[in-house]
């Protein structure tokens, strides 16, 4: 133990290099007083872990400040308490801050690393908002807009405000890719999607027929869920709406529906843009396939192998057919282009005229052509020596004459 003498004259305080005692500081100086000092009665232990006090009966007090690894001690005129300035603790809390500052930067490297590789992060979610939900990346959280969810959720659900799904979600695990890492803007952001079209995509061919529920219908078609085995909703793609029906379609809305459960056939798969183009149509009979006899009712109407002229001089050519069979007749090959028969459909293609080919090949030098316009359908026979490869090409010769 060391020990103080006071004197007289002056009070020395020694300085010894702690040896056996790491936590003892000591430090010098000399102060003379004219009167006579006195110690408080037990002893005291300068330390870096806690602050103290310490009092004595005099009018000056000495001040001393532990800092690092030393002690210096000030002067107070005014006389108080005699304490530590500044304490260890402090230094500690900047180390701390700065610990937790290189953590998130480092963290921010990885959130970019997982952006270029396509990393799938599983994150807690710890709160939302009226845009998303908010999810945890290690030491930083990032944001993840609802319409970057998966449909699994709403699909569970379809009746439930998107803001009470998020509620439920609160405190769950879920797997996410980073779309944006910008440490700058502090912007981080996930997509949920993007993670499930990593892990389902592969199970998605063109031709493949899904059960499907209706998730949002737009001027230009409907974004529809796709059912997977397991009887989740785990991808969406697009009926465009060319592909909705046979039938000429002015408004989605008149067909479609959100929450329709509809049947879908894959007609495309984009995997670089993360895209699924499905039909609805081309689960139902094509009607360009349809057998003349289907489209055209035999009901009522005279023998079509009949060759009378008196039967299509009845028959108002459809707008532009008339041109057409005309320019057809200079061709070599055809003999004859007259109308046969005319019916009604049900279903409206198209307003404009279109001319398709019989999948029938040639009779009797017979081939058949199909005019439509509307609901208006024409039968055309041809008289020709030309298989339905040479008579597809005199059609492409006359269509680029005939304006």
């Amino acid at each position: 133990m060391h020990i103080f003498t006071p004197t007289l004259a002056s009070i020395s305080f020694l300085s010894v290099s702690p040896s056996s005692q790491p936590d003892l500081l000591y430090c010098t100086t000399t102060t003379s007083y004219r009167y006579p000092f006195s110690f408080p009665k037990c002893p005291h232990k300068l330390t870096a872990k806690t602050p103290w006090e310490w009092h004595h009966n005099c009018n000056n007090t000495s001040r001393i400040c532990v800092s690092g690894n030393s002690t210096q001690i000030d002067q107070n005129p005014d006389g108080g308490l005699l304490h530590q300035r500044p304490t260890l603790l402090e230094p500690q809390l900047q180390d701390d801050d700065h610990i937790r500052q290189a953590r998130r930067s480092s963290d921010w490297k990885v959130a970019k690393e997982h952006k270029e590789n396509g990393v799938i992060h599983n994150g807690r979610i710890e709160g939302f908002n009226a845009g998303g939900l908010l999810v945890r990346f290690y030491s930083i959280v990032g944001f993840l807009p609802f319409p970057q969810l998966s449909p699994i959720h709403s699909s569970k659900e379809p009746q439930k405000p998107i803001q009470d799904i998020a509620k439920g979600l609160h405190g769950s695990i879920i797997s996410v890719k980073v779309i944006l890492a910008d440490e700058d803007k502090r912007k981080l952001i996930f997509s949920e999607k993007e993670a499930s079209w990593s892990k389902y995509s592969g199970q998605v061919k063109v031709g493949d027929i899904f059960e499907a529920r209706v998730g949002s219908v737009e001027d230009y078609g409907a974004f529809v869920h796709l059912r997977f085995p397991d009887g989740l909703y785990h991808l969406t793609g697009l009926v465009h709406i060319s592909e909705v029906s046979w039938d000429l379609v002015q408004d989605v809305r008149d067909i479609l529906k959100e929450g329709d459960q509809v049947r879908v056939k894959v007609i495309g798969v984009d995997r670089e843009k993360s895209r699924i183009t499905l039909s609805i149509k081309q689960l139902e009979e094509d009607p360009l396939l349809e057998t003349l006899d289907k489209v055209i009712p035999q009901d009522g109407i005279a023998d079509p192998d009949s060759s009378s002229d008196s039967e299509s001089s009845t028959i108002e050519p459809l707008p532009g057919l008339e041109a057409i069979l005309e320019e057809l007749k200079q061709e070599d090959g055809i003999y004859e282009a007259r109308i046969s028969r005319q019916g009604f459909e049900k279903r409206v293609v198209s307003q404009d005229l279109q001319l398709w080919l019989s999948n029938a090949p040639p009779v009797n030098q017979r081939f058949t052509l199909l005019a439509r316009a509307g609901r208006q359908v024409q039968e055309v026979h041809l008289t020709t020596s030309l298989d339905q490869e040479g008579i597809k090409k005199a059609l492409q010769r006359v269509l680029e004459r005939v304006p």
